[in-house]
């Protein structure tokens, strides 16, 4: 902030990498018309849901919150823990980088707000409440997912942050686009062991109507409560272990800060 030039430069530098992201799976929508039982505006709503659920990752989780797996296996843990305040605390206030993150989020608010005023959707302050609660359940289902991963570092530091990058980003990568035509054991492994499709295909389905199912609304809440709870019962064991060892990646260099 100190040169408003550089500023504005990475700010529309960031705006514009990340739209890229999802520029292929809307070129596509344009091109046939939607994709599978998706048309073009529901398509966008999909791109525009995952958008933002990817600008709230990085404007609440950045500095290495969200590859938790980064800070156990370095050892940096131990500066979050020497703090006075519960470690759920530091990491939101340390991870907190809102001017960084808009960059994903405005756009991804602009694709949503672009698309519902194409589509038929009785939008009511319940549907923006479930909309809402929706999102909230997506981010934290790819938290959970992260830090599910992530808390290996507690065992295997190297190991750990290898696999929890990759599957991060391979999360990323799939989010944008419909699972319908998946088969039932595919569509089952992308919906638990990588729960791609709660990042938004199952959640903006519901949302949209494409499944008629009453109670669809409320399946990602209750995938992101599940995910929630087996992550904080695995993190929770890995800090006990970390308590009687710490991190033993650097234990022949030295400590790394």
């Amino acid at each position: 902030m100190a040169d408003l030039k550089l500023a504005l430069t990475w700010y529309l530098s960031d705006g514009i990498v990340n739209l890229a992201s999802v520029t292929a799976t809307l070129l596509l929508a344009d091109r046939f018309a939607g994709i599978g039982a998706w048309g073009r505006y529901e398509v966008v709503f999909l791109l525009g849901y995952a958008t933002v659920v990817s600008g709230l990752m990085n404007m609440f989780f950045g500095y290495n919150v969200l590859t938790i797996s980064r800070r156990l296996g370095r050892g940096q843990l131990d500066h979050t823990l020497i703090q006075p305040q519960p470690i759920w605390m530091s990491l939101l206030t340390e991870g907190f980088m809102p001017f960084s993150g808009s960059p994903v989020l405005l756009p991804g608010i602009g694709l949503l707000v672009w698309s519902a005023s194409k589509l038929p959707l009785a939008i009511t302050p319940g549907w923006l409440a479930l909309l809402a609660l929706n999102l909230a359940a997506s981010s934290a289902v790819v938290l959970a997912f992260s830090f599910l991963w992530g808390s290996l570092a507690f065992w295997a530091p190297r190991a750990a942050e290898e696999i929890s990058s990759s599957s991060i980003r391979l999360l990323y990568q799939l989010k944008a686009f419909p699972l319908d035509g998946l088969g039932p054991l595919l569509l089952s492994g992308m919906l638990t062991v990588l729960p791609v499709g709660f990042v938004a295909w199952y959640p903006c389905g519901a949302l949209l109507g494409l499944d008629l199912s009453g109670w669809s609304r409320w399946v990602t809440p209750l995938a992101a409560l599940i995910f929630a709870i087996v992550t904080s019962w695995i993190f929770r064991k890995g800090m006990r272990y970390y308590g009687r060892t710490g991190s033993q990646r650097y234990s022949s260099l030295g400590h790394r800060g």
